[in-house]
């Protein structure tokens, strides 16, 4: 291709100047090497292009070749188990080929072409096929089946199909013929711009939890499916931590983890841990259901850019299959760096912090992409996002935090003074919320108990006014109380180590089903009300009771152990705590 070479080299950003055969957001081949670039701007005299590699050693003079399609991500099984970069090159496969770092011009396919995946057809000739049905399964792992789908757009007459066996990704297993006489092979495989959302069916109104097995979400800040939340923190605060912690126990069928810029050791950690845990369901490890993107803070700035995309278009496409799918992106600030980096080499306008203008709508972008929705095939699926945003020096009024707070429905602060105190997870209760706890209501009172949201406020509303006293405390102290404002400050203390902290080592801890939530809350709520009464003389003991006696006791003390004692399936025993507490009160 004459003339279209490259004029300049501004870090990952290189123009080509009268080039017109190239289209916006176009994948192109830069230089010898072939480094994966998109087009990111065309003006009369020049077309900006985006380099996903490093652009060191390229010079002004070297080719630049068009594909005439988008940056595209290769759908079909063999994603999940899979670890990949930000523009979709399967790690393990590029470290056989070239050692720990990865080469520039590295070009792998996303799929393993060669292996066979055991195929059943499910349709036969003749058949009219529409957007979306699946035409064929294979088990891809031994927990998720692969539903190889139509194409989105395509609809037809099946000319002749394949019968049941092995095939390859690249194999035609069913010709189609469309309307317009035109044949279409479909394979196991097929390709999306990462940039475009899959089209879809129907968005469907919230209406189930994605439950966490996490105390303080489930109970407090509850997430839906098909819902968004942001954990925003400063540095140390357990985002990646809480976001592992959530890959490994919420119960969403497939998993989609993108780190983004974070560090190397980090991802080090994500990829060990995940490789020997169990899925508690199946027994099976849990990398069966999961696809890892690992874009570390080392490899190149752009292709940091491009790895939300290449993660939010692999969880559409396990949607698509009716599955529902959760994804975690850490941390959405490394990737607006990677925008703002970008944009200063544009030499586009800065807005606040120096981040582009379009900061919000790419933000908006990313989070419209989840919902419950019915897809083209009539199967209803969602998908998740939870994103972790790290504001420096913990400041929530930085535009990506604010920006972020504006799109999402759920947000759980990190705070310092919590994380430092070994308080895990670090989610103040007191800044943080959920707007998805009023359309759950129905699903909660039917699944966990019609008494679970009244407990829940209780809860809320003894931690709020906690705070509301705390401020009296640190001015005058806490002795001028009156021991039934005591008594809130005694019984908060309780609901914060006994409730909402949690042990993520701790077979017992580590996942707390609602039935044994809604029992803890019961429990605690249940000596608060006993010694309410007791203080006040409407008791059983016929007099008022001074709270330092019931301290004396050890019973509050006593109920912070009860989440280590009592495994999961053992509720009945939470029975003798009641009673214990019954006991305690009348010995008064």
């Amino acid at each position: 291709m004459i003339g279209n070479v490259v004029f300049s080299v501004n870090g990952p950003v290189v123009t080509v100047q009268n080039a017109s055969d190239f289209k916006m957001l176009e994948m192109v081949y830069v230089g010898e090497r072939r480094l994966i670039g998109e087009v990111i701007g065309i003006t009369r005299e020049k077309t900006t292009i985006q380099v996903y590699e490093s652009t060191t050693g390229l010079a002004p003079g070297a080719p630049v070749l068009g594909t005439g399609a988008p940056l595209s991500a290769t759908l079909g099984p063999g994603i999940l188990s899979n670890i990949y970069d930000g523009i979709e090159r399967p790690l393990p496969e590029l470290m056989r080929m070239s050692g720990a770092m990865i080469d520039v011009g590295a070009n792998l396919p996303s799929l393993d072409e060669e292996k066979q995946w055991q195929v059943t057809l499910c349709v036969r000739e003749g058949e009219t096929l529409e957007e979306g049905q699946i035409y064929a399964v294979c088990p891809e792992t031994p927990l998720i089946e692969h539903r190889c789908m139509v194409p989105p757009g395509l609809r037809g007459k099946v000319v002749s199909a394949a019968g049941n066996g092995l095939y390859r990704v690249k194999d035609t297993v069913v010709l189609l013929e469309d309307e317009a006489g035109k044949r279409h092979e479909l394979t196991l495989c097929q390709k999306w711009p990462i940039r475009t959302p899959r089209p879809i069916g129907k968005r469907l109104p919230i209406t189930m939890p994605l439950i966490t097995g996490q105390r303080v979400i489930d109970t407090l800040f509850p997430i839906a499916k098909g819902g968004t939340a942001a954990i925003p923190g400063g540095f140390g605060t357990g985002k990646t931590m809480t976001q592992h912690q959530l890959a490994k126990w919420c119960d969403a069928d497939i998993i989609v983890y993108v780190g983004c810029g974070e560090r190397g050791n980090e991802m080090t950690q994500v990829l060990e841990e995940f490789s020997e845990l169990v899925d508690p369901k199946s027994g099976q490890p849990l990398t069966a259901r999961t696809v890892l993107i690992a874009n570390t803070s080392n490899m190149p700035v752009a292709a940091r850019e491009a790895s939300i995309y290449t993660g939010i278009t692999l969880a559409e496409y396990y949607r698509d299959m009716g599955y529902h799918v959760a994804i975690m992106a850490d941390s959405t600030s490394r990737w607006a760096e990677a925008l703002r980096e970008i944009s200063g080499r544009l030499e586009e306008m800065p807005a606040e912090e120096g981040f582009p203008a379009y900061l919000p709508s790419r933000i908006s972008q990313f989070y419209e992409r989840a919902g419950m929705i019915r897809t083209l095939g009539g199967k209803d699926a969602s998908i998740s996002i939870i994103g972790a945003v790290s504001p420096q020096g913990a400041d929530f009024s930085e535009p990506v935090t604010q920006n972020t707070k504006r799109f999402v429905r759920c947000f759980w602060a990190l705070d310092k003074s919590l994380a430092y105190t070994r308080h895990y997870p670090a989610i103040n209760w007191n800044d943080s919320y959920s707007e998805y706890a009023d359309d759950l209501a129905d699903w909660y009172a039917g699944h966990a108990g019609r008494s679970f949201l009244a407990r829940r406020q209780e809860l809320m509303g003894l931690l709020h006014e906690e705070n509301k006293l705390m401020e009296i405390v640190k001015l005058i102290g806490s002795d001028v109380l009156p021991d039934d404002q005591k008594l809130i400050i005694e019984t908060a203390k309780l609901v914060r180590t006994g409730f909402l902290q949690q042990n993520a080592y701790h077979p017992a801890d580590t996942f707390v089903p609602l039935p044994k939530q809604l029992r803890m809350m019961e429990v605690i709520l249940h000596l608060y009300h006993g010694a309410r009464d007791a203080i006040t003389g409407r008791g059983v003991q016929k007099h008022a009771v001074a709270l330092s006696e019931i301290l004396e006791t050890g019973i509050f003390s006593r109920l912070t152990k009860m989440k280590y004692e009592i495994p999961n399936d053992r509720l009945e025993l939470f029975d003798e705590y009641d009673a214990e507490v019954d006991q305690v009160l009348q010995a008064l």
